[in-house]
């Protein structure tokens, strides 16, 4: 809201738009539900909306490298940086549930809504700061190392419960958990300056294509995907 707000605010503050008070007009529009529909329904409106919203959607994307790149950030800074960025896993997702403990013991770390309304969870490993190997050499191939498969392990135990536990969290929460599927991040390139992106990436890729629900990624390839589908956005948004 402050970042939309500070974006409006520079937008009355144009020549094109007389208002005495920019600053307060801005803070008015985002925390008037009224406004913002009067916005949304007129189409310069929704430019100004839609435009904001990709500033932001920069703006978390930017926060969110910092902290991958860091060397010393923790899996609740990765936490912290992702949540209420649910674009950034790509367009399939409508949203993030309210409920992060869904099964007595567990508690899942981001928890995705695709748009057929199951669930879908993150589940956050280290990236720069990993202090385990992300792949290693075997008879003359690159393979995902211990801690990937260990991070692998645990989604699919979290899984498991869900299915267990799918009639009671589907009559008290209402979430689909019957289809649920896991995404795991962990690690990043820049653990092995020896070894080509390209190969890690396929590696990943390889290891993915023999599991059925669960998929890996690097924090580098997940970052780089959500550029590109926001360098795609602002391009047909002529921004």
């Amino acid at each position: 809201m402050s970042e939309t707000s500070l974006w409006l605010e520079r937008l009355l503050r144009s020549d094109r738009i007389e208002v005495a008070d920019p600053a307060e007009a801005a803070r008015k529009i985002v925390s008037s539900p009224e406004a913002l529909a009067l916005l949304a329904a007129d189409d310069e409106g929704q430019l100004v909306l839609r435009a904001a919203e990709l500033r932001r959607r920069s703006a978390g994307l930017d926060l969110l490298r910092a902290v991958v790149e860091d060397p010393k950030a923790l899996e609740r800074d990765l936490q912290r940086a992702l949540e209420g960025q649910h674009w950034i896993f790509g367009g399939r997702f409508v949203g993030e549930a309210a409920h992060r403990r869904l099964v007595p013991g567990d508690e899942v770390d981001i928890p995705l809504i695709r748009g057929d309304g199951a669930l879908h969870i993150a589940e956050l490993k280290r990236a720069m700061s990993l202090k385990a190997p992300l792949v290693k050499r075997h008879r003359n191939a690159l393979v995902p190392a211990a801690s990937v498969h260990e991070a692998v392990g645990q989604a699919v135990n979290y899984l498991t419960g869900l299915d267990e536990h799918r009639d009671r969290i589907r009559e008290e929460l209402g979430i689909e958990v019957r289809r649920a599927s896991a995404l795991v991040l962990v690690g990043h390139p820049g653990l092995h300056p020896d070894i080509p992106e390209t190969e890690i990436n396929e590696a990943l890729r390889t290891f993915n294509s023999h599991l059925t629900r669960v998929e890996v990624l690097t924090y580098k390839e997940l970052l780089d995907n959500a550029e590109r589908s926001l360098a795609g956005e602002l391009l047909s948004a002529g921004a």
